[in-house]
């Protein structure tokens, strides 16, 4: 069935304007969003991650947001295995499926049979990691597997271990090349200078704040989650747990969080400009990108 199956997947940059995209695609094409974000299938977390507000969505239904305890750990398999099911279930109801996120490794799991190593937890090895900094991690993993520490969130405890533990298992982390695709997709990439994605993320940041980024951090701490589960959630939960645990000033936090997430923009544009079949565009090029769905939606050329 699949490669008959039409799938449109909406990619890029944080900041990049990919759910609104998505949305007005969707509103276009009589189609569905499926979250491709590696955060926000966690209840509560919402400002942090951008989530999509009722008002944002414009009554376009949105699946694979809030399906997962925070305390709890999603993984790429489980990911798949929902994002396929709502893709089944879109597709029944004679909808367009429409991907996005940011998480190209999520992507890649869905439109692709790529493999993920089948190495189990390892209880031991990780209450071993699990004493260690996140930079004695790094230098563990640099050590195993050098081009898999790489291109790592090197900030990113529960990524290194994971990564660690493939390695000691495996003795190297599995490149993961492009696989066979599943569907017919069509993926669009939105790109932008670097001067106007960094303004975007400034701008977006300080607007998260002043939405109440600190006191959803701080529901989140109330409600159980341990100061180890927000930092590992990273970016905006690891500054502003720092920040609450008083290890950062309010103006430092607010400095180290924007270029940290300046530089994961830049290593998600580097995954995905691996991928030479994305279609590229400009986020306001609205009108074009239109065009370029409904072509591929009525197979014209």
């Amino acid at each position: 069935m699949e490669l008959k199956t039409k799938v449109i997947a909406v990619v890029g940059p944080t900041a990049s304007g990919k759910t609104d995209l998505a949305v007005e695609i969707a509103r276009r094409f009589n189609g569905e969003v499926i979250s491709a974000d590696s955060r926000q299938v966690y209840t509560g977390l919402d400002i942090g991650t951008g989530k999509a507000t009722k008002r944002e969505m414009r009554g376009v239904p949105h699946h694979l947001l809030d399906v997962m305890n925070p305390k709890r750990t999603m993984s790429v398999v489980q990911y798949e295995r929902l994002a396929t099911r709502a893709i089944r279930d879109i597709l029944k109801r004679g909808k367009v499926p429409i991907i996005c996120g940011g998480t190209g490794l999520y992507i890649d799991a869905v439109l692709t049979s790529a493999s993920f190593p089948a190495v189990p937890p390892n209880a031991t090895l990780r209450r071993t990691l699990a004493k260690l900094s996140t930079t004695e991690l790094f230098e563990k993993l640099s050590a195993l597997d050098p081009e898999r520490a790489e291109n790592i969130d090197a900030k990113n405890p529960h990524r290194l271990v994971r990564a660690i533990e493939i390695a000691t298992a495996l003795g190297s982390v599995p490149s993961r090349t492009p696989a066979t695709p599943r569907y017919d997709a069509l993926t669009i990439g939105l790109t932008l200078p670097r001067e106007k994605l960094g303004e975007r993320i400034h701008a977006r940041l300080l607007a998260r704040m002043r939405r109440g980024m600190v006191a959803e951090v701080t529901r989140l701490r109330v409600e159980g989650i341990s100061w180890k589960r927000l930092e590992a959630l990273g970016l905006e939960y690891r500054f502003l747990a720092q920040f609450l645990q008083g290890k950062l000033q309010k103006d430092e936090m607010l400095r180290d969080l924007e270029t940290a997430i300046r530089n994961y923009a830049k290593r998600q544009m580097v995954w995905f400009k691996r991928d030479k079949n994305i279609h590229w565009l400009a986020p306001n090029d609205t009108e074009k990108t239109l065009v370029t769905v409904d072509n591929f939606l009525n197979d014209r050329a």
